[in-house]
């Protein structure tokens, strides 16, 4: 391993971690902030993005040796003390465990869609703008064994930080594409043999009813808003049954009910 002490928080060498909540909302210039131990674990071992660096605290390292051994040989891991840490984040850093990782080109959903299998449970998401839904809907995806998680110009960064985090590092294991017309998508999916659900408190046909497809697409959208009604209007729908007199889940929860009914898993 590549250990570096680091005692000082203006330290050239970790100028990529300073002020961290700050640079969430400017970006990284093509990197991002993966934070905890899980995460930094699945960084090292799903192999989708590299890593440029890792910053620790001294007293999590034992700890972390298993974690840290997958890493390259060269990768620069900063080791520093609680207050430096601090320092350099901007607050304090409880979890003591974090690691700039390198987001390379963006994969366009036609490009990803090629390259799924014969069977196959992809989850589009249109407008989609909450971290804490992105993260969760990723961290559902994974669990439940989707193929890809497409994502509308609406959607908020599946990468940011906090979305990373939420979904236990999901986000750097299961595969995302993004998409500028969901139309356009709706007939390169047609093309491609995928049945397509959408997902509604209003769908014509409840959840328990609805018979997955070998190739599957299932659409989430917005809270409150919903779908688009050009894509209700042009999809199957389908509605999670609730109690008379309620009808709306968090999409995070309707997420993982729909994910765990159509997974093959």
């Amino acid at each position: 391993m590549n250990l570096i002490p680091v005692d000082d928080p203006q330290d050239p060498r970790v100028a990529a971690y300073l002020d961290i909540r700050e640079r969430d909302l400017v970006g990284r210039h093509g990197r991002f902030v993966a934070e905890g131990k899980v995460v930094l674990d699945l960084l090292l071992s799903a192999g989708r993005f590299a890593a440029e660096s890792a910053l620790i605290l001294e007293n999590r390292r034992a700890g972390l040796e298993g974690v840290l051994r997958k890493a390259p040989a060269d990768l620069p891991i900063y080791v520093v003390n609680g207050d430096v840490m601090d320092r350099i984040a901007g607050f304090h850093m409880h979890r003591g465990v974090l690691a700039i990782g390198v987001r390379g080109s963006p994969q366009p959903a036609e490009v990803l869609l090629e390259t799924l299998p014969a069977s196959a449970l992809v989850v589009v998401l249109v407008g989609i703008s909450n971290h804490d839904n992105m993260g969760s809907i990723f961290r559902n995806a994974a669990a439940f064994g989707a193929d890809a998680v497409l994502l509308d110009p609406t959607c908020c960064d599946p990468l940011y930080r906090k979305a990373i985090r939420v979904s236990v590092g999901a986000a750097l294991k299961v595969p995302f594409g993004s998409f500028d017309n969901a139309m356009s998508l709706t007939a390169t999916l047609d093309r491609m043999g995928f049945g397509q659900f959408a997902l509604s408190p209003r769908g014509e046909t409840d959840i328990r009813a609805a018979e997955r497809t070998s190739r599957l697409a299932l659409y989430l959208g917005t809270e409150g808003e919903g779908l688009p009604e050009t894509l209700l209007s042009r999809l199957r729908t389908v509605r999670i049954g609730m109690a008379e007199g309620f009808d709306s889940l968090n999409v995070a929860a309707a997420s993982a009910i729909a994910l765990h009914h159509f997974s093959k898993r």
